[in-house]
């Protein structure tokens, strides 16, 4: 897939992720503050978009705040708004019964659209996100509502997610314990499929090539922004290795080993420097 150019100074914003780039679990990942200060000097404006279907917009506004980052709810896209997005296309009116296996904040956004809430296998969709409370009775309803109709929807496929203790299990363990189960493969609505970049880019009012998406995972962030033909930055304080990186094409516009050095590499570029990255090779920062 042939990538854009990236122009630093041609930049209007970005679109971050936010586990294993501005956070693992309760731990900052540099001074948060300093680098949004930094970023808004820049002129640059953000939304922030994760694959996490476990905290509403309301809850990352808080977590934020307790960062030190000011953020607003329409700042936030998470893949329970992208399944929410998804159910609303196939049932416009809300005229469905949804049985979900995830957390509360899934539930509740779902239920705030109108949709009615199912524990029982009669459904007509069954959305599946991370669920860290999951069972095997869980699993055996969810199995036999997808087995007997319902659309089954996974928020994002994710098998990991990044801990202070290492990799934990994420929804996408959880997808395939169920595809394996049922035979039937889940429409995806995260990243890396076009939800959430699209939303991210009505947000941020901006064309494709003028964000620049910063993530730590291959398969989501960077594949799902490649598609649209969004600039790229891979931080490795995540779940990615330098050797992971290394060996994806088309390589990423940049890898850095944390959000503090893209955020150094943006200041050099839009006060001076060279102004244009191509898309390849490759450019460590």
């Amino acid at each position: 897939m042939p990538q854009p150019a990236l122009h630093p100074r041609s930049l209007v914003g970005l679109i971050l992720d936010m586990d294993g780039v501005l956070w693992r679990g309760s731990q900052p990942l540099g001074d948060l503050p300093a680098l949004f200060r930094r970023l808004e000097d820049l002129g640059l404006r953000w939304v922030f978009v994760t694959n996490n279907a476990t905290r509403s917009p309301a809850d990352y506004v808080e977590k934020l705040a307790r960062f030190g980052v000011p953020a607003q709810e329409e700042d936030i896209l998470n893949s329970a708004l992208a399944a929410v997005a998804a159910l609303r296309e196939r049932w416009p009116q809300g005229d469905a019964v949804v049985h979900v296996l995830g957390e509360g904040a899934l539930r509740d956004l779902i239920a705030q659209a109108g949709f009615s809430i199912t524990a029982q296998p009669q459904a007509d969709a069954v959305v599946v996100a991370l669920d860290r409370s999951c069972t095997y009775a869980a699993l055996e309803r969810a199995t036999y509502a997808i087995r007997g109709g319902a659309w089954f929807v996974g928020t994002n496929p994710d098998r990991t997610y990044p801990t202070p203790q290492g990799l934990a299990p994420g929804a996408g363990a959880l997808l395939a314990a169920l595809e394996a189960a049922t035979d039937v493969a889940p429409t995806i609505v995260g990243k890396p499929e076009p939800w959430l970049f699209r939303l991210a880019l009505q947000r941020l009012n901006a064309r494709p090539e003028q964000v620049l998406m910063v993530g730590d995972r291959l398969e989501t962030d960077i594949l799902g922004a490649q598609r649209l033909g969004i600039p790229t930055a891979l931080v490795l304080s995540g779940v990615t290795t330098r050797e992971q990186a290394d060996a994806w094409s088309p390589p990423p516009h940049l890898i850095a080993p944390d959000f503090t050095a893209v955020v150094d590499w943006l200041a050099r570029k839009r006060r001076g420097g060279p102004h244009i990255l191509p898309s390849g090779p490759r450019r460590p920062v």
